[in-house]
């Protein structure tokens, strides 16, 4: 099993009687399903139904909730859940410093932690506090691995992430495939945006993905170099690993490039874009989407 310390995440702490109520008013998941030993992923999104934040939400110890987040974001989302509070009885705090992020893969480590909402073969998640980490890996026995060897994994297995697959505050969850790995609950009611998520989702207007993308001589462009499919702009690179990255793609542009035998390139590199395997929206080529 693989450990990796995840410093480039921050913890936000809401606590208090009303933590439930208030943050499954604001959020795309359900926070009611969060028990020890089960997280929700989940984003908070503008009115208009486009990312600000997104994170893991899970049960501390005290029965508070732990949002799992990117750490350069975790001062911000304290501020914007604070602009939301009003009267709610509620305490956030952004615990960053006192509390540390840890990923586990390749291997069982079932009682620590929770599993990775987003997709099963991520791992497990543990969050413990910051001085224990090199404890928590010694007593798993697992093997010490850093940010790029869990960035790969990430990579391979095409789970975004934002700041680099995608630009908090310019995309929907669809595009960003938050609806395929379980970030979107459209039965639980309420929250900021919804109504533009539940639009997107019922009349299938999705045309943007994230999506694989490999090529032959396993070399890829850096995050942010335009794609294009045949002549027209058809998206943007994210990140990539070992051969394999993310792009956020027009896929009705890939469909017309692809019918039409026309390149799909970025920064003059040929990519072979890629249905991810656990996804379920329609791919160029596929009847509809399952």
């Amino acid at each position: 099993m693989k450990a990796a310390v995840l410093s480039d995440r921050g913890v936000v702490g809401v606590g208090g009687a009303d933590a439930r109520r208030f943050l499954d008013g604001l959020v795309t998941s359900d926070v009611d399903k969060v028990a020890p030993g089960h997280a929700r992923f989940a984003a908070l999104l503008t009115p208009q139904g486009k990312i600000l934040f997104d994170f893991i939400i899970s049960e501390a110890e005290d029965g508070g909730l732990l949002l799992d987040c990117p750490r350069a974001l975790a001062g911000d989302l304290v501020q914007r859940l604070a602009f939301y509070k009003l009267r709610a009885k509620v305490e956030i705090a952004d615990l960053s410093d006192t509390l540390a992020v840890v990923a586990l893969w390749d291997g069982p480590a079932a009682e620590h932690g929770h599993a990775d909402p987003r997709l099963a073969a991520l791992g497990r998640r543990v969050i413990v506090p910051a001085a224990e980490t090199a404890d928590l890996v010694a007593a798993l026995g697992a093997e010490a691995a850093d940010i790029p060897a869990y960035e790969a994994h990430r990579i391979g297995l095409t789970v975004p992430r934002g700041g680099l697959d995608f630009i908090y505050g310019d995309a929907f969850p669809h595009e960003t495939d938050m609806d395929q790995l379980g970030g979107v609950d459209f039965d639980k009611g309420c929250f900021v945006g919804q109504e533009v998520v539940s639009r997107m989702q019922h009349r299938g207007t999705a045309r943007t993905r994230i999506v694989s993308v490999t090529n032959d001589d396993g070399f890829l462009p850096e995050a942010g170099v335009p794609v294009t499919a045949g002549e027209r702009a058809a998206g943007t690179m994210g990140s990539s690993a070992a051969g394999r990255g993310l792009a956020m793609l027009r896929l009705d542009r890939v469909a017309d490039a692809m019918a039409a035998g026309q390149p799909i390139s970025a920064g003059g590199i040929a990519l072979r874009p890629e249905k991810p395997a656990w996804a379920h929206f329609a791919w160029p080529g596929e009847a509809a989407a399952e």
